[in-house]
């Protein structure tokens, strides 16, 4: 659920490097866990420098994989395309768990139909999106620093959904729920929770929760911990 503008798409930076395995081992992906959990988080700062950064970005593989990932997310019935049912049944999945207000829940559905319709337009069930057709949304978004900055609204409230207790922290269970959510396997869950989880005190932050989501379509570093933080990545 990205949102788009004038011409049709957003995301960001890139540094050119080759692509590793998709699907890691649980051995492996264990093991970049591991060895990311010590190293702090680029800060929001760190982050919007990157937007200044000049140049014509999303060009790899590596970025062009992850893109391809949030679209299998995207595409609940797995038929290649992204409808907007697919939009709204995944908004409404987070909002079935009741933690969201319904003021909340009002503002999200909101915004999912604003994304759809600026991004996409017309919502109908002949209007679909292909993966190319992502790709290139997504790659002008990359490449426009106006719509980078408005990009991905959504996260706050996909954070809000799976945070039970309502203390503005995630653990790893919470996290496993979001997965659930996606679709996605909760040893992957586990996996990317311990990449992300930084300081190792098994809590995520609404702040960092937000920052790696973004960061994982704006990024083409492949060091980057929120690489890990939609689960594997898609085949080439």
């Amino acid at each position: 659920m990205t949102e788009a503008p004038v011409a049709t798409c957003r995301c960001v930076p890139l540094l050119a490097i080759a692509v590793k395995n998709a699907h890691l081992s649980t051995r492996e992906y264990s093991k970049h866990a591991k060895h990311h959990a010590g190293r702090k988080y680029m800060s929001d700062s760190e982050s919007d420098s990157d937007l200044e950064w000049i140049g014509h970005r999303g060009e790899t593989d590596f970025w062009r994989r992850k893109i391809r990932t949030f679209h299998g997310i995207l595409d609940l019935n797995k038929d290649g395309v992204i409808s907007f049912d697919d939009f709204k049944l995944l908004a409404e999945r987070f909002v079935n768990l009741g933690n969201l207000t319904e003021d909340q829940v009002m503002e999200f559905h909101k915004l999912v139909t604003e994304l759809w319709e600026k991004q996409w337009g017309e919502i109908s069930p002949y209007n679909l999106v292909t993966v190319e057709k992502y790709l290139e949304n997504m790659h002008h978004v990359l490449n426009d620093k106006r719509l980078v900055r408005r990009a991905h609204s959504f996260l706050p409230y996909l954070f809000k959904a799976v945070d039970k207790d309502k203390s503005g922290e995630i653990t790893v269970e919470e996290f496993k729920l979001f997965f659930d959510v996606l679709g996605l396997k909760e040893q992957d869950a586990i996996l990317a929770f311990r990449a992300i989880d930084s300081n190792g005190d098994g809590r995520i932050s609404q702040k960092e929760f937000v920052k790696h989501g973004r960061d994982f379509f704006l990024t083409e570093d492949e060091d980057r911990i929120s690489k890990y933080f939609w689960g594997p990545l898609a085949d080439h």
